[in-house]
């Protein structure tokens, strides 16, 4: 006898398979790119052809048997590239931006403001804007450009560009960031070959006042060499232009270069993981966020150096009291593995309920890590969230609310909900 199922996409149930009683099964779409078919209360994450093949052998006996060993764990991206994005305007050592200025004093302005709302911060930009008009008529050169700084920090991109354009032939700040909005469509049309052209500029500028520049335009360069995005694709260039814009690690030169270069060599084929922890190192002495979660998960499974479970916690844990939520989804998996249930249900239940929309743009604007590392970060925390709510483990069991969560891991990221269910179902986790 055979039991039919439904799979839900949005509030509407449409049968799609029979299949055994004996491995009672439900099967939720997300989107049209994938499949969870629960199997025996346990997920399998599939793509729709996958499971059109499996509904035409008539059933899901052998799916079990035929799932891959597990990746080991680590650093790889589970993908074939990693998912950059651009070095933000260095600070020029003669001056700060508005804005920047204005984060400093915050904690003054919020003691200060009164009941008119006079230290809002729509009030203070437009302070900001009217005394930089004053600056502006005044003769001010520096002026032009900071308005334009303080358009792109506020997200007014179209008028931004139109600033940074009208100043380009005379300020090479401008001429920078044109190269990210170009590259990136920021404010325009993605322009790759125009945003290349522009760091190009920058690299080779003999100018001494384009000289703070230079490390962080290398390292754009570089990633567009990487992509093949507006240039041909170069993974010797772009290693090239990374180290130089790394420069041994001088903590004036592009960070960011650093901790790409970290990432780089551990997930390269082969890898160097020597060179990996080196540069993640490098990186983290200089405050990279992103760098110090990498670190903590090279001391906790011996890449590139000793295992070292105490300084894997410390930097694993630093870095997700500073907001690194690939570190923190790590921890969510060593409290598990642990059996610190307790705390894994609380930790992993506040990781795993950030909101995908709005929190993974935001949490990459304010930490500089990448967008794809903090949706794992999410997607792990969701996955054990899910597996502690199935069994009752550090919490009361409830089998509905951990499908949510499941599936949440899914649609965050389904390779690494694959990977960990395949450790499930290996009796790993």
């Amino acid at each position: 006898m055979a039991l039919q199922r439904y799979c839900c996409q949005g509030r509407t149930r449409v049968p799609v398979a029979n299949l055994p009683l004996a491995i009672w099964t439900s099967v939720y779409q997300l989107e049209k790119n994938i499949c969870v078919i629960w199997i025996a209360g346990l997920p399998l994450v599939m793509d729709p052809k996958a499971f059109q093949e499996l509904k035409k052998a008539g059933g899901a006996e052998s799916v079990l048997e035929d799932c891959a060993e597990p990746a080991q764990p680590g650093l790889n991206t589970r993908g074939n590239r990693m998912q950059l994005t651009s070095e933000k305007l260095p600070e020029d050592p003669l001056y700060t931006s508005l804005s920047q200025d204005a984060a400093r004093n915050y904690s003054f302005f919020q003691c200060t403001k009164d009941k008119t709302d006079r230290y809002s911060h729509a009030s203070l930009v437009d302070q900001a804007l009217q005394l930089l008009k004053e600056r502006i008529v005044r003769g001010d050169a520096m002026a032009y450009f900071l308005r334009g700084q303080l358009y792109f920090e506020e997200g007014w991109y179209e008028e931004a560009l139109e600033q940074f354009e009208e100043i380009k032939d005379h300020d090479h700040q401008a001429i920078y960031q044109l190269g990210v909005m170009y590259y990136d469509g920021l404010g325009t049309a993605v322009k790759a070959e125009k945003g290349v052209e522009y760091m190009k500029k920058i690299v080779d500028s003999p100018c001494p006042k384009a000289r703070h520049l230079q490390f962080a335009a290398a390292y754009n360069l570089g990633r567009a060499y990487y992509e093949g995005k507006g240039i041909h694709r170069s993974i010797e260039d772009a290693e090239r232009l990374w180290l130089f814009a790394a420069d041994n690690g001088n903590p004036k030169a592009s960070v960011k270069a650093q901790s790409i270069l970290g990432l780089y060599y551990s997930t390269k084929e082969p890898k160097e993981l020597e060179k990996a922890f080196y540069w993640h190192s490098e990186a983290c002495g200089n405050g990279n966020l992103e760098s110090q979660g990498a670190l903590g998960l090279m001391y906790l499974y011996g890449h590139g150096i000793h295992q070292d479970t105490e300084a894997a916690l410390y930097c694993l844990r630093e870095a997700a009291e500073r907001g690194n939520v690939y570190a923190q989804g790590n921890l969510v998996e060593y409290y598990y593995n642990m059996k610190f249930f307790t705390k894994c249900v609380a930790f992993s239940k506040r990781v795993a309920d950030y909101d995908e929309e709005q929190d993974i743009p935001t949490i990459a604007q304010v930490t500089d890590c990448l967008p794809e590392f903090i949706s794992r970060g999410m997607a792990m925390a969701s996955f054990y969230h899910a597996r502690c709510l199935q069994l009752g483990l550090g919490t009361t069991k409830d089998e509905a609310t951990a499908k949510q969560y499941y599936s949440k891991a899914c649609h965050l990221d389904p390779a690494l909900a694959d990977e960990l269910h395949s450790l499930l179902i290996h009796q790993r986790i």
